[in-house]
Formats: structure tokens, C-alpha cells, sequence
């Protein structure tokens, strides 16, 4: 006999919750203790981010902004030096706006609702939902890709998930299968079954709690939900960079990208439209370089929308132009001594590719 729509939805929430308890993932770092703040960061840096890869960022991170008052507290320089590596870094600057206004307009305590939550920098309906769930233990509804991609399945549901109808589709069927307790673990074990279960490649299906009324795996179509986003071949980009080294090469400048834009407030290297050349940029800032410029090996950096090929040009200075204290932001960045600072992953594999040539 057929379920209704009722039984339907506590046979989903009950065999999800079962499966939990047996094969869920209950010992991640954020776990031991889901404090507001900690499970905050963690769902911030699992946006985009694989949980293997997240854990020692999560753990060093940790470690040093122990709390949300010493997170509002650093600078923004150390924050995206903690977040080097990790990518998407409008993340990293969101995370420290946001602890600035937990600390200064809620006196470090989160609110608990959804909805004050959504109103904070980086914080999306899902990522709130999830935070209520897990930290406060309350009812709340999430829909991060794996919990898209358990519900696509189940449902067969047509369309590209994050098209707003196919979305709004979506959220509807969250709220209801969401059940009136055990929210952190069913939270947690949504996320987990599309994590660990239902994988974007090769599911588990033997193992999935759901494989008796699940659509897609009764019809043997598995692998066509959820349905992907028309692919379009990204386009290709090109940049010069800029390496100049002081005197004695022990230090390189670097220069801090404006805030908004691709790696936003970290520091990198100068670049050179194409237009400009490379006396030419010299003589505008009173550089004085010594022999020819050098090229170093292309670096091809691949982002969501685009490839962005790099090509440095290394230029020795014969000497520290007084005008470089001038610039706030310029700086000298000493190889032997690293500072703390937010570098894009492209910009730390040319610095590591200079002190190997030096």
C-alpha cells in the first residue's frame, strides 16, 4: 500500500535518523564542541570546500581565533593569511565583518533565528538554518548542494538546482521532510548522506536508507539527477606580474589588491596591463633597476568563470626608492621571514619559485 504524504515524509526523516545513528560522522573537529562560533566557521569554510580539506584550516584557525571577539579583533591582514589556500576569500573577509558585529552590536552572542542570521555578511538562508540546527538544537531548514542532490534524486526532480523555480522546488520539500525533533542530527545526517552516500559520482545506493522509495534509483537514473548547469568553456585571461627584488634579493615588494575583485584585500604581486611596460611602470614610481628583466615559467590559475594565465617578469632594484613608505599599499616582503599575510595560492607558489631561483 502506497504511503501518504504524512507517512511519506516520517518514513524519510526516521530511516535518515536511523542511518545516522549507525553510520553518521560524529567525531569531525566542529563536533566536539558546536558552540555558535565554531560551527559558524566551519559551515563558512565548507562553502565551496570539501570537509578533508577543511579540517587542519578549521584546526589552525581555531587555534588562533579562539573566539569571536578575537577573531573581530585581528586585522584582516591575519585573517586571509589563515585562509591562504582555502580559496573564495570574499569568505574570509565576510567572516571577519561579521564577528565585528557579533562582538560590537551583540556583545559576542549569536543570535539564534534564522532570519537575524541571514542578515549578517556571508550568511545565506542555508548557512543560518544550519547554524540554528546544529549549535542551538532548533528546528531549522538547510539546503547546502549534498541535501539538493539527496532530494533531486528522491524526487527525480527536473531542472539545474540552482535555477530559482528548481530551487524553490527544493526548499519546499526541505521543510517537509524536516522533522519536529532531533534537528542537529538530522541536520547533520542530511548533510552526510549526500556527503559520504549520495555522492555526485558514483553513489552508494546499497547503502542508502532511502534506496526503497528513492525515484531515481528505482528508475535506474541515478546519474542523471541532479541535473547539471549547461557547461560553457571558460574563457581565458592573461596578466603580467611584476617581481622586483630588493638590492641585496632578499625581499620582494608586494602590493594590496583593492577589496572588492579577485583575491580582494590580499597582497600580490604588481601587474602590468598590457599597454604598460615595464620601464615605463618603473619610471612612474622612481624605481631604479639594475640589468635586464627576467621571465619566469607561466602559472595557469583557474577560477569558477575563468583561467587567468600569469606571466612573471622578475627586476632587480639597485636601490630602495624613499617613495615606497609612501604607498600604504606597498610592502616589502621579506622571503627569509614571511609576515602574516593573505596571499592567493598563485601568488605563494611564484614566491617559493623566487627563493628556489636566489
Amino acid at each position: 500500500m502506497p504511503l501518504n504524504q504524512a507517512d511519506k515524509q516520517q518514513h524519510f526523516s526516521t530511516a535518515v535518523l536511523d542511518w545516522f545513528n549507525q553510520n553518521g560522522r560524529k567525531h569531525l573537529p566542529w563536533q566536539q564542541d558546536p558552540s555558535p562560533y565554531r560551527v559558524w566557521v566551519s559551515e563558512i569554510m565548507l562553502q565551496h570546500t570539501q570537509v578533508a580539506t577543511v579540517i587542519p584550516y578549521y584546526e589552525r584557525f581555531i587555534r588562533r581565533f579562539t573566539d569571536v571577539s578575537v577573531l573581530a579583533q585581528a586585522s584582516q591582514d591575519e585573517v586571509l593569511h589563515y585562509w591562504t589556500g582555502l580559496g573564495y576569500y570574499a569568505r574570509a573577509r565576510n567572516l571577519h565583518k561579521t564577528a565585528k558585529i557579533i562582538d560590537e552590536q551583540y556583545q559576542g552572542q549569536f543570535p539564534d533565528s534564522v532570519e537575524a542570521l541571514g542578515e549578517l555578511p556571508g550568511i545565506g538562508r542555508s548557512t543560518a538554518g544550519a547554524i540554528v540546527a546544529l549549535a542551538f538544537n532548533k528546528r531549522a531548514v538547510i539546503l547546502d548542494g549534498n541535501v539538493k542532490r539527496v532530494l533531486c534524486r528522491y524526487h527525480c526532480i527536473e531542472g539545474w538546482p540552482d535555477q530559482s523555480q528548481t530551487q524553490k522546488q527544493l526548499w519546499q520539500i526541505a521543510e517537509q521532510y524536516t522533522p519536529e525533533k532531533d534537528f542537529r542530527s538530522y541536520t547533520q545526517a542530511m548533510m552526510d548522506l549526500g556527503a559520504t552516500v549520495c555522492t555526485r559520482s558514483s553513489p552508494r545506493c546499497s547503502e542508502c536508507p532511502l534506496q526503497d522509495s528513492c525515484e531515481a534509483f528505482l528508475s535506474s537514473r541515478c546519474d542523471q539527477f541532479p541535473q547539471r548547469k549547461p557547461r560553457k568553456s571558460l574563457p581565458l585571461k592573461s596578466t603580467r606580474m611584476l617581481i622586483l627584488l630588493s638590492p641585496d634579493k632578499s625581499r620582494v615588494l608586494l602590493e594590496k589588491r583593492p577589496p572588492q575583485g579577485i583575491w580582494g584585500g590580499l597582497w600580490s604581486f604588481p601587474e602590468l596591463q598590457e599597454e604598460i611596460q615595464v620601464q615605463d611602470y618603473l619610471d612612474q614610481y622612481g624605481f631604479k633597476a639594475a640589468g635586464n628583466t627576467l621571465a619566469m615559467g607561466e602559472i595557469l590559475h583557474t577560477f569558477s568563470h575563468f583561467q587567468l594565465n600569469i606571466r612573471p617578469l622578475v627586476k632587480k632594484l639597485r636601490q630602495e626608492p624613499s617613495s615606497i613608505m609612501e604607498k600604504p599599499d606597498w610592502h616589502w616582503y621579506d622571503l627569509q621571514k614571511p609576515q602574516q599575510l593573505g596571499l592567493a595560492a598563485p601568488i605563494k607558489t611564484l614566491l617559493a619559485q623566487v627563493e628556489e631561483q636566489l
